[in-house]
């Protein structure tokens, strides 16, 4: 072989090393991966425009709104105004809690007298029957945001009520909340499911325990995360949906998806809602446990997004990339990469938190993921159900909420940051 041929095949060797150490670099830092499309840094002006935005939006559903005390949840394929239901389901709680957020984001206190109505709206859930896990996805969002901004103790009141409801679902032979009465009635998933979405309810059992001194709550929202941490989450870090477990032994007898793509597919709202509940619990508790947790389910979600920073709906999908977002699921992992990036001490991954986090805005703060003029929402491209083709790639309430509260937190950060 001659000394050309060599230095040929020479080059090329280096050339497939250097194309797999910079794969691998992209697939591993999604920094890296964004550092050419989103460079800018947020500032507090930024913040406040698209704050302002949100205010802006909010004021024109108000109007479209009217006299209606029905709480906006989608927006149709199609259609310019949201499909409002009454107070009853689990997203009940969300258009009070950006109301709230939007106050506090710019004092307008038409939009504070608008928040205490919605939030009024809210209190008649707890006279019915419980119906399912979703009390802490309700009622934080409207009256913990409320209490939060007002100390007003009748908020208090509620919420320690609503507390109290969620305890009814918690089963000690199990160690965890049941997710949905109803599937175990109906034998789906029966005799007791947890679904990771379950994290986000614990938040009201730790404020219960806060308003009333009482350890009973917290306790509870512990136990439930301890045998999630042991069951829900796989060696890869990336989490099962729904489990079932026999309601007397508590052994897990079942894994699989509700909204998901498959069984094991990595369906990333559920990923999104594990990120934040471990980021809070660890904020409640101080154990290092949720602490690391949090940090590896973040992990495991980072290294699996596209280009946007924004996740297909399931990232296993095999139509990717011909296949839809979810913009909510984005807004979610945002505003717990703001409040993780806050608790972690250690600076470069503080700032590496705080750095995606900020990506995530940006690119939902965008003209691919803002509704602009199209609608009355904040944002486009969310994903509710897409294996019963329900809510798919439309605007969802709670996408708007998470991102009014990420704006929200990246604000106070900023503020912080600029009084020294």
């Amino acid at each position: 072989m001659n000394t050309k041929v060599i230095i040929k095949i020479y080059l090329l060797l280096i050339l497939v090393c250097f194309s797999t150490f910079l794969a691998e670099a992209q697939h591993f830092s999604p920094t890296l991966k964004m550092k050419n499309n989103i460079q800018k840094e947020w500032v507090l002006e930024d913040v406040q425009k698209a704050i302002n935005y949100c205010e802006a939006k909010t004021l024109q559903t108000l109007n479209n709104l009217g006299e209606s005390d029905k709480s906006p949840r989608t927006i149709p394929a199609g259609e310019t105004h949201w499909e409002a239901k009454q107070a009853g389901g689990w997203t009940s709680g969300f258009w009070a809690g950006i109301l709230w957020y939007v106050y506090e984001g710019t004092q307008n206190d038409k939009v504070k007298q608008e928040a205490e109505k919605f939030t009024k709206t809210i209190k008649p859930i707890l006279n019915a029957k419980v119906r399912s896990h979703d009390l802490g996805f309700i009622f934080n969002s409207s009256y913990g945001n409320a209490f939060r901004l007002t100390e007003n103790k009748e908020y208090a009141a509620i919420l320690k009520v609503a507390a109290d409801s969620l305890t009814t679902l918690f089963n000690k032979n199990v160690g965890t909340i049941l997710s949905w009465p109803a599937q175990v009635q109906s034998k789906l998933y029966a005799p007791h499911n947890t679904i990771i979405d379950n994290m986000m309810n614990l938040e009201l059992l730790f404020v219960a325990s806060d308003i009333s001194g009482k350890s009973q709550y917290s306790t509870m929202a512990v136990s439930h995360a301890d045998v999630t941490i042991k069951n829900h989450i796989r060696p890869d870090s990336t989490v099962w949906h729904v489990l079932v477990y026999d309601d007397k032994t508590g052994e897990c007898i079942r894994k699989c998806t509700h909204q998901g793509y498959a069984d094991n597919s990595v369906w990333a709202r559920g990923q999104a809602w594990a990120i934040y509940g471990y980021t809070m619990c660890y904020r409640e508790t101080g154990d290092e446990k949720y602490f690391q947790t949090a940090k590896e389910l973040t992990a495991a979600y980072l290294k699996r997004l596209p280009a946007d920073f924004v996740p297909y709906w399931d990232f296993d999908d095999p139509e990717i990339p011909n296949s839809v977002r979810d913009a909510s699921a984005a807004a979610v992992v945002a505003s717990a990469l703001l409040e993780l990036s806050g608790l972690d001490k250690n600076e470069p991954d503080k700032s590496y938190y705080r750095d995606a986090a900020e990506k995530m805005l940006w690119s939902l703060s965008s003209p691919a993921y803002r509704s602009g003029t199209k609608n009355d929402a904040f944002l486009l491209h969310s994903t509710g159900n897409k294996p019963k083709n329900v809510e798919v790639d439309i605007p969802i309430i709670y996408a708007d909420y998470y991102y009014i509260e990420a704006l929200v937190r990246l604000k106070k950060i900023l503020e912080t940051e600029k009084a020294g």
